[in-house]
């Protein structure tokens, strides 16, 4: 389990693509995932053809990780088991908010052990952040039909670097015990200061021209105007795919 520990984002990977074995490994741990009430409402889509990867790509901006010789899409599917509930003269009541959720959930616990397996067996991955902005043509391009929407998309393949280990905040920063203790401006401070004064901090800062990290996220990396017409999108892809009722 020392992977976990080592995790990192490989961007920059070989052409090889995984023997079908391992991708059936890692595919089998990602099933294995807990999910809500054993009805595994997700799919899994694995894109090997170039064509269709190169599709892809273009979804997430055509960045590095998008290059790997596997996409695996993690989706949201209530399609599926809607159908069986129907076929057994049963009446789903799925296509609602509450249920992409509960989907959303299943499919990253998946994906999370699809991951963990994948690493284990020598494989590096990249999840690409840019899956839910793209939502809609990831969906056109992969065939998704209602009820299904794609949450989690994952670049894997054998990596041909070795990047450094990404910082993360202090456990104190995330972990609560019994009840949530709301953050002062002094823990605020103290909590971010080790990654405010690191060198990479200090590369960004000079790159962005901006005084400060927070500014970085906010002007340049997720900019609210940005983060609204995302989520109005993929409002109305989900109510277009039965998610709203």
């Amino acid at each position: 389990m020392e992977t976990i520990f080592n995790h990192r984002s490989i961007r920059q990977f070989s052409d090889r693509l995984p023997d079908s074995d391992v991708i059936n490994k890692m595919l089998t741990a990602a099933v294995r995932a807990s999910n809500t009430g054993n009805m595994q409402v997700y799919s899994i889509i694995v894109t090997t053809d170039s064509d269709l990867r190169t599709q892809l790509a273009s979804c997430h901006f055509n960045q590095p990780a998008s290059k790997a010789p596997l996409h695996v899409t993690f989706c949201v599917d209530v399609n599926r088991f809607s159908k069986w509930c129907r076929l057994r003269d049963a009446q789903p009541g799925y296509d609602n908010f509450l249920w992409f959720l509960c989907g959303a959930t299943d499919a990253l616990l998946a994906s999370q052990n699809f991951v963990l397996e994948a690493e284990h067996n020598g494989l590096g991955i990249c999840y690409l952040g840019t899956c839910l902005y793209n939502a809609r043509k990831i969906s056109e391009i992969l065939k998704l039909p209602k009820g299904v929407i794609p949450v989690a998309t994952i670049a894997v393949g054998y990596p041909i670097e070795t990047p450094e280990i990404t910082d993360r905040l202090p456990l104190e920063a995330v972990v609560h015990y019994q009840t949530y203790s709301d953050y002062s401006d002094e823990d605020i401070n103290r909590l971010w200061h080790e990654r405010e004064n690191s060198d990479e901090t200090s590369k960004l800062l000079e790159v962005n021209q901006l005084p400060n990290l927070a500014q970085i996220f906010t002007q340049k990396r997720y900019p609210e105007k940005d983060n609204v017409a995302i989520s109005e999108e993929l409002i109305s892809l989900l109510k277009e795919h039965g998610f709203m009722n």
